[in-house]
């Protein structure tokens, strides 16, 4: 109507609003049929048997864990024993309001290709290298606080958060301490027993690398009488200069630590920031499906109950 008005040809208006011709005929067919009858003005709604039955249980998921994306809503889905694609998880949550479209996919897989890069021989299994770094975390009353923790690389386990107001020497061997004891727990020995063969009473197993950056805390000479007195189980490698990538693991880590929890609660001081991040820590751990380990669980794939490239849901 308003083109009719202005007189325009419809070949002029539909280089001016960038449309192609024949779909603007197709389109301008189309509304006449309907005005005629000929035509009902909207297709559908088509039955969609699948969502419904598996609707229940994916809002359950996703309304419980609102920082999820929706493939790993779909994981938890499939641990649940429902049979249902990813995309149809993704229509779910379209429908409900509940999911926003990606805007970072890219950015994290060049981080991922960085990351591989620092490992000339990768890891096999857990306990070879452990990324650990600091990260911030500002309380309502109770001031600022700072977050030391070791990362396997392999398995995507967490091994504790130290949590302290300050972030130096001595809180970054804290946090290994903490690592080591958490390591041991799941292992049911020590870390040093588990390198050495029974047989021969050699060490053979490897070493773990402890990853960090440049910080000071990383250079510091009590840092490094730490990591000498614990040599035969411990070494220490930083990443290059200004490659936050080569610690992708553990920063990626972080960052969902804070945007699916700490972002999320009221925390008003310490007490409130330990309770929030150890439960995460567990939740993380032992219930969160992890993409890169094929939708796995990292305590799973620590302790050797699943493979970290075979889904458990799809033995």
């Amino acid at each position: 109507m308003i083109r009719i008005e202005a007189g325009m040809p419809t070949t002029r208006w539909c280089e001016k609003f960038g449309v192609p011709e024949r779909t603007w005929r197709r389109w301008q067919a189309n509304a006449r049929a309907v005005a005629a009858g000929r035509r009902r003005a909207v297709k559908g709604p088509w039955p969609a048997p699948k969502r419904t039955d598996v609707r229940e249980v994916v809002l359950e998921h996703a309304l419980a864990h609102p920082a999820w994306g929706h493939r790993k809503v779909w994981a938890m889905t499939r641990h649940d024993g429902a049979l249902v694609s990813q995309s149809t998880v993704l229509r779910i949550l379209r429908e409900e309001g509940l999911i926003l479209e990606p805007r970072y996919q890219g950015d994290r897989k060049r981080l991922a290709e960085a990351r591989k890069a620092a490992f000339a021989e990768p890891p096999t299994g857990p306990n070879q290298v452990w990324q650990l770094d600091f990260t911030e975390v500002e309380t309502t009353m109770g001031g600022t606080w700072r977050i030391a923790a070791c990362r396997d690389y392999w398995s995507k386990y967490e091994l504790g958060w130290h949590i302290s107001p300050t972030a130096n020497q001595h809180d970054a061997i804290a946090a290994i301490e903490l690592a080591i004891v958490e390591a041991e727990a799941l292992l049911g020995a020590s870390l040093l027993e588990s390198m050495i063969d029974k047989t021969t009473g050699e060490i053979v197993g490897r070493k773990i690398t402890v990853v960090t950056d440049n910080g000071g805390p990383f250079r510091s000479a009590r840092f490094a009488a730490f990591m000498e007195a614990n040599r035969d189980i411990i070494s220490h490698v930083r990443t290059r200069v200004r490659t936050p990538g080569q610690n992708g693991s553990r920063e990626r880590g972080f960052g969902t630590l804070k945007y699916e929890r700490l972002f999320l609660d009221q925390l008003d001081d310490l007490a409130d920031l330990r309770a929030s991040a150890e439960a995460y820590r567990v939740e993380y751990n032992k219930t969160r499906p992890h993409e890169a380990l094929s939708w796995n669980r990292p305590y799973d794939v620590h302790v050797g109950a699943a493979d970290p490239v075979i889904p458990t849901f799809a033995r």
